[in-house]
């Protein structure tokens, strides 16, 4: 819901980013369905994407454009105008803090400054949903603050779901955490209330959650 963010936890092979890769359109799911903003992901896919802003990890860019560049083609790509381009690259550019960067070729830049370029692009459009998959992997603490910053700015009128294997970033960017394993949802909690569910706190729990069914095995 709007002013959501959610973590979405789960051990590697645990379909967090299957669950994902549906949800964007991009996998097309064995069975059932998924509504974004009210439009099925299976009957009207084109609809739901255009609600969407999607971070996956290790994001691909094309690593000969500028930032710049990048944007202007993923802008033309959602259609905007002239206008509505040039005013939706500068806002992501100060959003996303690569103006600095913004002329040089995509290759030159460290992997923060990547990841920040794909951020820039996944809110290009200004979505009422983001799903944003390892959002400060590789970013360095004062990089990763100004992600942070910037999340819980957007979250004021989004809907925002992060996935994330640093459990230092859920209590610091969300409000409520889904624990997934096997595909199946094993918790559905908030952050302080799932920490103190077990003496170790939230590293505790999710390590107890999320091997739950190796243990059944």
């Amino acid at each position: 819901e709007q002013g959501d963010v959610l973590g979405f936890l789960g051990q590697n092979g645990a379909g967090k980013s299957t669950t994902m890769r549906m949800i964007t359109g991009v996998l097309e799911p064995d069975s059932g369905d998924a509504r974004v903003m009210g439009h099925s992901i299976t009957q009207d896919r084109r609809t739901a994407q255009g609600q969407l802003g999607y971070l996956p990890e290790g994001a691909p860019l094309y690593r000969d454009m500028t930032p710049t560049g990048f944007l202007s083609f993923l802008a033309d790509a959602h259609g905007m105008t002239r206008v509505e381009r040039i005013g939706a690259i500068e806002r992501v550019i100060a959003d996303a803090r690569i103006a600095n960067v913004a002329n040089q070729p995509i290759a030159t830049l460290s992997k923060g400054y990547r990841r920040r370029v794909g951020l820039a692009g996944a809110i290009l459009n200004d979505p009422p949903v983001l799903l944003l998959d390892e959002p400060t992997d590789g970013l360095d603490p004062i990089q990763k603050r100004a992600v942070r910053a910037l999340i819980a700015r957007m979250a004021r009128d989004k809907a925002i779901v992060i996935s994330t294997h640093t459990l230092e970033e859920v209590p610091a960017m969300c409000n409520r955490v889904i624990v997934v394993d096997h595909g199946q949802v094993v918790a559905d909690d908030t952050p302080e209330k799932l920490a103190s569910s077990r003496p170790g706190g939230l590293e505790e729990a999710f390590i107890m959650l999320a091997s739950r069914q190796e243990g059944q095995g």
